[in-house]
């Protein structure tokens, strides 16, 4: 008997007479990209026949990378545990970085307070109050010397979530190690560099948007020769889902936005498999556990599609999507805050089980404040308890050949490539961040799920059920208002010492050189080892190349 007449018998036999008795929980059952879920699945339906599985999932290690891009996964090596983390100075930070290391974080990342993201020094008028409050404040070399100071560049892999000045840290970061004796083929890590998600989702842009991919396609050239073990850019889908987006819509628009820096990179001059090798990517953790674990299946399966046969790449290695994961900030509640480490538990273990690279789980006072030392390592042996004591990294790939994870894999992949192909025939990602078509989708879904929680078909534990009266009795962490003052006195005193006229010249090379093609990396190195700072080198930018204003819609 079929799959199908096996299934039909269950269903009137076995099935009906429970439903008729017990009926189910919801009328319909969604996927986050509004699709049914299946009650149940057999092979039949989810094509699985040993003629599919080469095509489908093949093995790990190997095209089409649908179950990890590792042959062995973790069994040879646990993936890369990052705490993101900066706040106030770069002294106190540090601070933080050599505690997390000594508690067996693998790997630091970077946390910029919002006037480094912006472009602006901590004396900036415009700093006036932020300075410190959501991340690090980075102005010059010295604040950067210090953030990793007694930290051996050539031992840690560092991520820096930087954006619009993603180049003038990585030059930063580039000259500290210089400073410290190690060359730049040496430095291991990664800098966010994505500039197409600022101006979807997050608005941390500076620049319009052909002067922003001009920055980016620098660094892929410049890495590609001097940092070849640097990743060039996280092309990051963290803060569309954080936007509000479906599982779906995040892998189709961290996709298309991954296809247009593909494709600015070959328009300079770039062969795709000097520099595929270096792109990597940020995604999402979320509550969903199944379709989340699915999701980054399904990105790997379809990435190595696009690279393979649309872009003609040659390179196994051009051909993987390897990730880094944050779980869900948008999930986390401050009612009852000791619920998120439940919640960041669910997440960190699909992102496991998805085949991560490395992993970010949030503390669970971040809805709050910033996390403080206590929650930082409860969200750390988080991941080391589920490394250690769970057994899903003994085996690779462990929900593969699962129907249901199959089918949501499927699927994925499939509306993900419907987006694609729509954005393609508007021309691209950035048209279709002009026209506003990929915030309005991403608006769309938030509305839906917030509709659908006040009217209680989301179940939000904590929001709008298990409520309790409660008064949060969490350590919190303040910043101390003294440090923006004293990181004006450190500008004030780095300007009186350095050689002014050697600034002067510097900055207008860079604005010659920005008018023209040469590779912007080198001068940016030299401009930061003689004390330009950050907010310097981005005003004489901004002075050449205005700011973005974003589209009006609605």
């Amino acid at each position: 008997m079929s799959d199908k007449a096996e299934k039909k018998r269950w269903e009137e036999g076995k099935l009906k007479p429970v439903l008729d008795k017990y009926p189910e929980r919801k009328e319909r059952f969604q996927s986050t990209y509004g699709e049914d879920v299946p009650r149940l699945l057999t092979p039949e339906e989810v094509g699985a026949s040993d003629d599919d599985y080469p095509q489908k999932l093949g093995f790990p290690g190997e095209y089409p990378f649908t179950r990890g891009v590792q042959p062995s996964m973790y069994r040879g090596r646990f993936w890369t545990m990052r705490q993101y983390a900066g706040y106030a100075s770069a002294e106190e930070s540090n601070e933080r970085y050599r505690y997390l290391l000594s508690q067996g974080q693998s790997g630091l990342s970077v946390a910029f307070d919002l006037p480094t993201q912006i472009g602006y020094d901590a004396d900036d008028p415009v700093a006036t109050g932020e300075v410190g409050k959501v991340g690090v404040s980075i102005s010059s070399i010295e604040d950067m010397e210090m953030l990793f100071r007694e930290i051996p560049l050539d031992k840690v892999s560092t991520s820096m979530t930087i954006n619009a000045p993603a180049a003038i840290l990585l030059a930063l970061y580039i000259a500290v190690g210089k400073r410290q004796g190690v060359e730049p083929s040496k430095l291991r890590g990664t800098i966010q560099n994505d500039i197409l998600k600022e101006y979807i989702a997050r608005g941390t842009y500076i620049y319009p948007p052909e002067p922003s991919m001009r920055l980016i396609t620098d660094v892929f050239q410049y890495c590609q020769q001097e940092v070849p073990r640097w990743n060039t850019i996280s092309i990051s889908g963290y803060h569309i889902r954080e936007a509000g987006s479906t599982a779906a819509q995040e892998v189709a628009f961290t996709l298309a936005n991954g296809i247009a820096y593909v494709q600015a990179a070959i328009d300079a001059g770039l062969d795709v498999d000097d520099f595929a090798a270096q792109l990597s990517f940020f995604f999402n953790a979320h509550n969903h556990f199944l379709e989340e674990v699915a999701k980054f299946r399904a990105a790997r399966r379809l990435w190595a599609k696009i690279m393979r046969e649309r872009f003609g790449a040659k390179k196994p290695r051009s051909w993987m999507l390897r990730f880094h994961t944050q779980t869900a900030g948008s999930t986390l509640t401050a009612q009852q805050p000791e619920n998120n480490v439940a919640r960041v538990t669910m997440q960190a273990l699909a992102a496991v089980m998805g085949g991560t690279q490395s992993l970010h789980t949030n503390s669970m006072d971040e809805a709050l404040w910033l996390p403080t030392e206590k929650a930082v390592r409860v969200a750390l042996r988080t991941q080391q308890i589920i490394a250690n004591e769970s057994g899903v990294a003994d085996t690779v790939d462990p929900l593969g050949g699962s129907y249901i994870i199959e089918h949501f894999t499927d699927e994925i992949e499939a509306c993900a490539q419907d987006y694609i192909d729509k954005i393609d025939e508007m021309g691209g990602a950035l048209p279709a961040i002009e026209n506003a078509y990929i915030q309005g989708e991403i608006h769309r879904a938030a509305y839906d799920f917030q509709r659908a929680m006040e009217a209680g078909e989301e179940i939000v534990v904590g929001i709008n059920q298990h409520q309790v009266e409660e008064e949060v009795e969490l350590e919190r962490l303040q910043v101390d208002p003294q440090i923006e003052a004293d990181a004006k006195q450190r500008l004030k005193d780095l300007r009186e010492k350095r050689d002014g006229q050697r600034v002067t010249e510097l900055l207008d090379h860079l604005e010659g050189a920005a008018q023209g093609e040469e590779n912007l990396m080198p001068i940016l190195i030299e401009c930061v080892e003689n004390d330009v700072t950050l907010g310097e080198i981005c005003n004489t930018l901004r002075g050449l190349w205005g700011e973005y204003q974003p589209p009006s819609w609605g």
